[in-house]
């Protein structure tokens, strides 16, 4: 844990603004901006030495022998992505299974420019029942911002424009996708 501290503060030069409520055992975590790889490794490494459970889903093919249980040991959860299958409606099946669950997603969806953010974070913590968590990548100060725990009202028109104001100022990896 040290080390990867170390590695994190003093060798990548970031720091964590923020924590988790460990009350809190179910949550989405929206990350943003996403706008690189990297950005995954920076958010491992927190959640590393912060000592918190944070996951993940994927396409139910990266699971299979014999690279899957390092993804399950990595907190990642498969999904099957069949053409008939509602995604959001499964991702938010995935927290009753467990008794902690974390789930880190990007809203923008891709690491590309991105208009607006796309809805299924939204959907997904709705039926799930749990609260959103953002979580700014700023990388012109080195800095993760970890906000506290949003509840949702079922009124994404209203709901979205707060969630972003946390992400207000934050910028990513690339700069003109922010």
């Amino acid at each position: 844990m040290y080390i990867t501290k170390f590695f994190y503060e003093k060798i990548l030069g970031w720091k964590v603004q923020g924590d988790f409520d460990r009350s809190i055992k179910k949550s989405l975590l929206i990350v943003a901006p996403h706008t690189s790889y990297f950005d995954f490794i920076l958010c491992i490494l927190v959640r590393r030495f912060l000592k918190i459970q944070i996951n993940f889903v994927g396409k139910k093919e990266l699971f299979k022998f014999p690279i899957g249980w390092y993804f399950r040991w990595m907190g990642g959860e498969p999904l099957d992505r069949a053409k008939n299958q509602n995604k959001v409606e499964a991702i938010a099946n995935v927290y009753s299974k467990h008794s902690e669950f974390r789930l880190a997603i990007s809203p923008e969806g891709t690491r590309k420019k991105v208009e607006r953010w796309r809805t299924g974070y939204y959907y997904i913590a709705l039926n799930a029942d749990v609260p959103i968590i953002p979580i700014g990548l700023d990388y012109t100060t080195k800095t993760m911002f970890i906000g506290k725990e949003f509840y949702l009202s079922g009124d994404i028109e209203k709901d979205e424009p707060q969630l972003k104001q946390f992400f207000k100022g934050v910028v990513g990896k690339v700069p003109e996708w922010s």
